[in-house]
């Protein structure tokens, strides 16, 4: 009886362990500490920050200024390629993960904020939220492809991450410039 309840234990302590590595992967946990996504969390937040962006990219097209519909058709082609790619390595089976059906309720929020937001106040929501987005996927993508579990996976990683780098780039570009005043305007448009 000790030795099946030690064996016992120890299940529950794995178990535990392996649904922790997702709610660290989720809070943000695994970022600070720098500790690599499991290649279930890594799918999972690439693919969910991939129809976060083609969405929000086809909401920039719709009511963005003319810097930001240039972006966001750059992150609807760009992000629909890595979700190509990502989907076939899945389905080819060179990866045991599965794909999220739908967004999460945070990145839908974010996608509500967007529709709901007057052109005026477009690029105050839609700039800041794509460094954000850009910061924390070009965080899982140098965590992965730096320590991730499956090889191949790890060498996708690696090659995406500069297009993601420049993703961020433009971003804070486009922030920075919404910040910048213009002639006769104050620098408080926060």
């Amino acid at each position: 009886m000790k030795k099946f309840l030690t064996v016992l234990a120890a299940t529950t302590m794995l178990t535990s362990v392996a649904l922790a590595e997702s709610v660290t992967e989720k809070t943000g946990v695994n970022s600070a500490l720098g500790v690599a996504p499991s290649t279930q969390d890594f799918v999972t937040e690439a693919a969910n920050s991939d129809m976060l962006e083609i969405q929000a990219g086809k909401i920039a097209q719709q009511k963005g200024n003319a810097a930001e519909k240039a972006f966001g058709a750059q992150m609807v082609a760009d992000h629909t390629q890595t979700s190509e790619h990502i989907k076939g390595l899945v389905t080819s089976g060179k990866l045991k993960a599965e794909l999220p059906k739908a967004l999460p309720s945070s990145a839908q929020s974010k996608l509500d904020k967007l529709n709901d937001a007057k052109a005026e106040d477009f690029s105050g929501v839609y700039d800041p939220m794509q460094v954000s987005a850009h910061e924390d996927a070009v965080s899982l993508f140098e965590r992965y492809g730096k320590s991730g579990e499956n090889a191949e996976l790890k060498a996708w990683a690696n090659k995406t991450l500069p297009a993601l780098k420049h993703h961020l780039d433009m971003a804070n570009k486009l922030d920075n410039e919404r910040m910048r005043p213009t002639v006769g305007q104050s620098n408080d448009r926060r």
